[in-house]
């Protein structure tokens, strides 16, 4: 393979004639080279500021384990200094009591304390956090989200979920001196997993700013996708269509595409906020007889299909957080509204996540022009899946993922770590092992989900890298290695046809490559 200004300029089995006294030639002695990895769903700033500033103690961690680094945490911290971090699981719920904040104020008095779950759409707060952020007993119940309450005072117990965490978002956040940090973090974090591009599913405009200045310094050195966001459960109201239009233009880069636009269908299952079509277990504690679908959904029919339209319209591809089966209907609903009214375009929408699809709606991704994103968070045991079974049972969370079904139906499906969320880390490799078999590949947890998901690597591979460079719109310019694309690419030991599924999620990167100048 022959590199000219970061761009591949031939392939063939003799390049001599191209070489020249002030060519550097690189022989591999055995290895091999494929295009590099593209994460088309991570949130990089938030996993890489959780990494560096708040308290992390891992997906498989006690309940003790994380109280006890609160305190530690705490006694380290001028009084007065917010204590973030986590995650919590929903098995560790009954441990914290009926009052889950005293138990944080037992070893954090001083301090406002608020800890994300496991899906990052729950959280964990002590009573001095609630009291900044305002919410008492007389605080209203927010509409999309939930404030536990005492049942006989109404007071609140210190688990939000939802909508409801807005109240106390704008208190987390990371300064720029520490945004800049952590990017300088992810992008070393990212190059060692081999990973040469990635999308922001949901970017505001501080993340805009510091992507931004790394970009302008020549320093991110990663193919970048920001889904700008227009609706969450993390922020009250939406953001106007001026403002995002606005954000398009003034923080598109040389490597940052800004035309994606990010919103939010439903919740996650272990909460009940997700949107199914048939109700949660009734052994969970879940009101079966009062089974509504649409009462999950954090945009209705009509409202969801105005905004996917005016988006498209916009020329904003978005991409629709959607968990339940409901909610995936819904995204779809909502895109062929958007077809109805806008014609048919090359803007493919994409239903985020797509872990639970019914056999109406396998083939309307292929028909609407639509992406399928899936994450590995589910698609094999993990910390995730026994709160899956406690709420969904085996045989329908043995439905997540429908992979395979997807591909058979004609759909375009691409690959998102979702880290930090409910993704211990970044690392893709375990994800396309798993896709293979189904189960988890570092043997961290027995069993499999879905086993008759499972693809082969041939099938596989698309998806981390020509479906995730489609995804940015840069089909033509990386995602493969061929003549005139960016010389975007990974060096490792052995072809991965040669490795076991056991062997592909515990990759070792040797060298990692883009636009021709090795970052790695």
């Amino acid at each position: 393979m022959a590199v000219k200004e970061g761009r591949i300029v031939a392939l063939g089995e003799d390049l001599s004639e191209l070489v020249s006294p002030t060519t550097k030639l690189h022989d591999l002695n055995g290895r091999c080279i494929m295009p590099g990895m593209i994460d088309t769903h991570t949130h990089g700033l938030w996993g890489a500021c959780r990494d560096k500033f708040e308290v992390y103690v891992g997906y498989t961690a006690t309940l003790d384990n994380l109280v006890t680094a609160v305190g530690v945490r705490a006694q380290q911290l001028e009084a007065g200094s917010w204590i973030t971090g986590g995650p919590w699981r929903l098995d560790m719920r009954n441990g914290m009591g009926p009052t889950p904040r005293d138990l944080l104020d037992k070893v954090a008095p001083n301090h406002p304390v608020a800890l994300k779950d496991t899906t990052q759409h729950s959280l964990w707060l002590n009573s001095k956090a609630l009291q900044l952020a305002g919410i008492d007993a007389s605080t209203a119940d927010v509409d999309g989200g939930v404030i536990e309450r005492h049942p006989q005072t109404g007071e609140p117990n210190g688990v939000l979920a939802e909508n409801a965490s807005a109240l106390v978002l704008p208190f987390l956040t990371f300064n720029e001196d520490q945004l800049k940090e952590g990017l300088d973090y992810m992008i070393h974090y990212f190059h060692s997993l081999g990973i040469t591009g990635f999308k922001e599913p949901m970017a505001y405009e501080h993340d805009l700013k510091t992507y931004f200045a790394f970009d302008q310094a020549d320093k991110l050195n990663l193919h970048l996708g920001v889904h700008l966001s227009r609706f969450s459960p993390m922020e009250i109201g939406r953001t106007p269509f001026e403002t995002l239009e606005l954000w398009r233009e003034t923080y598109r880069s040389t490597n940052i595409h800004t035309d994606f636009a990010k919103l939010f269908l439903d919740g996650v299952a272990p909460s009940f906020t997700a949107s199914f079509l048939d109700p949660y277990l009734e052994s969970s504690g879940y009101d079966v007889a009062n089974h509504v679908p649409e009462a999950t959904l954090l945009l209705q029919a009509d409202d969801l299909a105005n905004e996917v339209t005016e988006l498209d319209r916009r020329g904003f591809v978005v991409k629709m957080h959607a968990v339940g089966d409901r909610a995936v209907r819904a995204g779809l609903d909502a895109i062929e509204a958007a077809r109805k009214a806008n014609g048919m375009n090359n803007l493919r929408h994409e239903i985020a996540h797509s872990p639970f699809v019914t056999d109406y709606d396998l083939p309307r991704y292929k028909e609407l022009n639509a992406v399928a994103e899936v994450s590995p968070k589910l698609w094999y045991p993990n910390p995730v899946t026994a709160a899956q079974h406690a709420v969904l049972g085996v045989e329908r969370t043995d439905k997540c993922h429908p992979i395979r079904s997807l591909l058979e139906a004609g759909s375009e499906v691409i690959y998102g770590s979702d880290w930090p969320a409910a993704a211990p880390d970044a690392n893709p490799w375990p994800g396309l092992a798993g896709m293979t078999t189904r189960s988890n590949p570092m043997g961290e947890f027995e069993g499999t989900v879905g086993a008759d998901q499972a693809i082969t690597l041939e099938q596989a591979l698309p998806l981390f890298t020509i479906n995730a460079a489609r995804s940015i719109g840069l089909e033509n310019e990386t995602g493969s290695l061929e003549v005139s694309k960016f010389a975007d690419f990974i060096v490792l030991d052995q072809p991965l046809y040669e490795m076991t599924p056991e062997q592909i999620g515990s990759m070792e990167v040797k060298e990692t490559w883009f636009k021709g100048k090795q970052v790695y």
